[in-house]
């Protein structure tokens, strides 16, 4: 065989020894390795392009940025601390609330077995024999200690194991011999006891107690297991907890996106800053709803969350929380409000009111009481027959007559007399929805108008001595006399009435919304309430400039946003809910904090009389209570305008300039058409259709030209009139 070279070439430095020849081609290994390896370097190249770099031996780091769940964003103002007192001890009418509910469910169930009681006891006698026989034979099997011992010396005698047999009895004895000492004790004190039960001088009733306790034990023992002595109180909890899967269930039952898509990705996405705690007759529960999904989403699907729950509607009261706007504040009660007992009004019995400061006018569904205020405040009550509507609008006049200092005019335009009992502590009452009485609270209307002229010269005289900071009514100055700015509280019920009048609706509508915007900040307020809220019964301009509204039930949703708001209903505050006569008191209070459920104290007309009796009492003291027969204003108009221009108009003139008419009607009656400019006179001919327009005359042979009306459009509105009402 001819040998070449480079075949006895010394490999062993680049690719190690060389195999032997045996007829078949040598490889070496570690170059093939390497040549496979440069291979799979090549189909790596031809996968990635010419611009990848590979980066061998990366050291992986923390991550920039921490995950979300597991270190949460917390701002400053988040860190709270757990309150050392829990809330629901915070307030006497929490605490109370849950001593209350838990003394109504300890004697229902009291009750509930005491009402079974000789059956009980008819069992307890039936099974004590049983159960002394059953007790004494586990007591002997116990003292032998065969218990267990028994079924090993077996196993040991089956396996031919004496040793073991003979140390397990052994035991067995050890065991045996102290539990036969402790049960002859036993028996030796059970025996005394039934000698002293039996010969001693017992009281009758330390023997009936022995025979309670020794009885009901032995029964116990003797009964079946599936036949208990007692019966069962309910099939279900009487009560359902709040726990956090639970209102996990709920939220997700609701219907909105947002959450239930959330919740697919994260499970935590619904989380709870705060522990799930009691909170007066029920439990809060704290929510953090998934991101982009705000409270009022949830409030607005209430009816849908109760279902999830399994509870009643009024049981369930959702909340927008304190926070942001994505928190929301769950509040389950122990039992449906309906069922629940208001607490009486805090100011039914004794008590003084001081318009400039809240006073208690209503509960929240966890009775916790709720402060209205009047001072510079406007109302508006609205719901259908039934909602209580009356009730509320009284008790907060009830309220404004204990201050002393508080002028009282009321009109109820119903007729049936439901704020009649206030009458004694009123300057101005009216009652009905005759022309007469709607022309009288019309024209109180116009005095009001009047009123709010007079005091804003009151208002800046006393700011020119600096006693009125920010040109409104101080409590000083309501409490100095003669001032002319003291509290003057009317109260308008059932005021469609007047708004759709034909004759004076349009233009008490107009003076109204004035009085509004301008009596807030003169210690004049307004009180309304209205049944049919619509555009027609309810002037827009008047609910728009109202900021205190309080909407019981109504029948849909356009009552329910002309009382409280556009685009409340929408956001979950939805007077809908409630049911007429049933739920009584119930509605959405706005204007007083958050919008949320309320319930106003309920005072009948018994009770209102002695609230009315204590506030004769201190206005009497104050010298502020009207005199019988003078409840009425000493300048409330009584006249017509469209007759007092007639009766003034200048002779031989078919036309005359609003200043012109001005000073005629001063001259007429100065008590009320004093200081009337041209803009006052157009806006009071508006309801009567009568067009201002410009006059133009000559005078000293110039051409003059001013607002001012035309005789025969006055004579048409006249006649117009005349043929409306029937009169000529």
């Amino acid at each position: 065989m001819t040998h070449h070279p480079h075949d006895h070439e010394d490999h062993s430095d680049e690719d190690g020894p060389t195999a032997p020849e045996t007829g078949g081609e040598v490889v070496p290994l570690d170059a093939a390795r390497r040549r496979a390896r440069r291979a799979d370097d090549r189909d790596e190249d031809e996968f990635f392009d010419r611009e990848t770099i590979a980066i061998e031996g990366t050291v992986l780091g923390p991550p920039v940025d921490p995950p979300d769940d597991d270190v949460p964003y917390r701002s400053n103002t988040d860190r709270r601390r757990a309150p050392i007192v829990p809330a629901t001890l915070k307030s006497w009418n929490g605490t109370r609330s849950m001593l209350i509910w838990a003394a109504k469910d300890a004697g229902y169930v009291l009750g509930y077995h005491a009402v079974r009681s000789p059956k009980y006891a008819a069992k307890a006698i039936l099974y004590a024999p049983v159960g002394f026989f059953r007790a004494t034979g586990k007591l002997l099997h116990w003292a032998t200690a065969e218990e267990g011992n028994w079924a090993l010396r077996q196993y040991a005698a089956d396996r031919n194991d004496p040793e073991t047999w003979l140390k397990l009895d052994k035991q067995r004895q050890r065991q045996s011999r102290w539990r036969w000492s402790v049960l002859a004790a036993l028996a030796v004190t059970a025996l005394i006891g039934l000698l002293v039960f039996l010969l001693a001088d017992i009281p009758t009733w330390g023997r009936l107690l022995a025979i309670a306790v020794v009885v009901p034990l032995l029964a116990r023992a003797g009964r079946p297991t599936d036949k208990p002595i007692t019966d069962r109180v309910s099939e279900g909890p009487r009560y359902r907890k709040l726990t956090a899967e639970l209102v996990r269930r709920a939220l997700l039952s609701c219907g909105v996106s947002g959450i239930n898509q959330a919740v697919s990705k994260d499970q935590h996405a619904i989380s709870f800053p705060q522990d799930i705690h009691r909170d007066g007759p029920g439990h809060l529960a704290i929510i953090d709803l998934p991101f982009g999904v705000e409270a009022a989403d949830v409030v607005a699907r209430r009816g849908r969350l109760a279902s999830g729950m399994r509870l009643p509607l009024d049981q369930v009261w959702p909340e927008p929380g304190d926070g942001h706007p994505g928190r929301l504040a769950l509040w389950v009660g122990y039992e449906p409000a309906s069922q629940m007992k208001q607490p009486a009004w805090p100011l039914l019995k004794d008590g003084k009111v001081d318009v400039f400061k809240p006073f208690p006018f209503a509960t929240t569904p966890r009775m916790d009481t709720i402060n209205a205020a009047l001072m510079f405040r406007n109302w508006l009550v609205g719901g259908q027959p039934g909602s209580g509507k009356t009730f509320a609008l009284r008790l907060a006049v009830l309220a404004a007559s204990l201050d002393p200092r508080a002028e009282l005019r009321i009109y109820e335009l119903k007729g049936v007399g439901d704020f009649k009992v206030l009458e004694p502590v009123c300057t101005e009452y009216g009652n009905g929805f005759d022309d007469e009485t709607i022309a009288r609270c019309a024209g109180m209307i116009r005095w009001l108008y009047k009123e709010c002229e007079h005091r804003s010269k009151r208002i800046a005289h006393f700011a020119q001595l600096g006693k009125a900071p920010e040109n409104k009514v101080t409590p000083e100055l309501a409490s100095l006399k003669d001032s002319g700015l003291h509290p003057l509280i009317v109260a308008i019920d059932e005021i469609q009435e007047l708004f759709l009048h034909p004759k004076y609706g349009k233009e008490a509508g107009e003076i109204l919304e004035k009085v509004i915007k301008l009596g807030r900040a003169l210690g004049v307020i307004l009180l309304i309430g209205t049944q049919i809220p619509d555009k027609d019964s309810l002037p827009t301009g008047i609910t728009r400039n109202v900021n205190t509204r309080y909407c019981m039930s109504v029948a849909d949703q356009v009552a329910n946003d002309m009382i409280l708001g556009t685009s409340m209903y929408k956001n979950g505050y939805r007077a809908t809910i409630f049911e007429p006569v049933k739920e009584a008191g119930w509605g959405i209070l706005s204007g007083l904090g958050k919008p949320a459920a309320r319930r106003s104290f309920m005072v009948d007309t018994d009770a209102a009389k002695h609230v009315v009796a204590r506030a004769m009492q201190l206005r009497g003291l104050a010298g502020t209570l009207p005199e019988e027969g003078t409840q009425t204003r000493t300048d409330a108009p009584t006249f017509d305008l469209l007759t007092d221009l007639a009766q003034i108009w200048p002779a031989g003139e078919t036309a005359a300039w609003n200043e012109t008419l001005c000073t005629r009607l001063a001259e007429l009656r100065p008590d009320f058409y004093t200081g009337w400019a041209s803009e006052q006179l157009t806006t009071a001919l508006k309801p009567h259709a009568v067009p201002v327009q410009s006059i133009g005359r000559r005078i000293d042979g110039k051409a003059v030209t001013r607002r001012g009306i035309r005789l025969d459009d006055l004579t048409d509105a006249i006649a117009e009139r005349n043929r409306r009402t029937g009169t000529e």
